[in-house]
């Protein structure tokens, strides 16, 4: 099966050095680490609206499945030792226990899925990057509503957890879609 890398893997593919490795999985880390403080708190919900799981989704089509996967890996640890990264600027274990770790961790399943459809996505268009993208997304929900049940159970995490998220988890898949476009991930 051919394998249709974005315009940064092209870019870095001849050049493997660990160094440049470890600086774009850095960098993507970093960046999803700045979308930290655009999120708004909802006083019904421990789960607040974020764009992290959204540049997450992005980056993993640009970025490719494995090191999507290790800027994932990489910004939950920043979480994990206390840089306040985390929606809110939360930070530490405590976030990763609590009621919303489901979610980050779904993040890096999602950076993984994500990024292995958009790498095998043979012709490139704005409706299958919504796809890829569109999946991720479900699969965040696939590790953050059981966690969240354990705490507030099934229906309730469904009620709190999913459907006020819905119509804005929507419209941040279009805006991801429209800016890959500009990222020369499709023509």
């Amino acid at each position: 099966m051919a394998m249709n890398y974005s315009y940064l893997v092209r870019e870095t593919a001849d050049d493997r050095s660990w160094l440049k490795e470890a600086a774009v999985i850095l960098g993507a880390s970093i960046i999803i680490a700045l979308f930290a403080p655009i999120s708004i708190r909802l006083p019904f919900t421990p789960v607040p609206i974020a764009t992290q799981a959204h540049v997450i989704l992005l980056l993993s089509c640009l970025l490719g499945s494995k090191r999507a996967s290790m800027a994932v890996m990489t910004y939950l640890f920043q979480g994990a030792i206390g840089l306040p990264v985390f929606a809110g600027g939360a930070a530490g274990i405590a976030i990763l226990a609590g009621p919303t770790g489901g979610y980050l961790l779904g993040y890096l399943a999602a950076a993984f899925v994500t990024g292995y459809i958009a790498e095998r996505t043979l012709e490139r268009t704005p409706s299958k990057a919504f796809a890829a993208m569109g999946v991720g997304n479900l699969v965040v929900y696939l590790f953050g509503l059981p966690w969240l049940a354990g705490y507030i159970g099934l229906q309730k995490a469904v009620v709190l957890g999913m459907l006020p998220f819905l119509i804005g988890d929507m419209l941040k898949l279009v805006i991801a879609t429209k800016s890959l476009k500009g990222l020369r991930f499709y023509s």
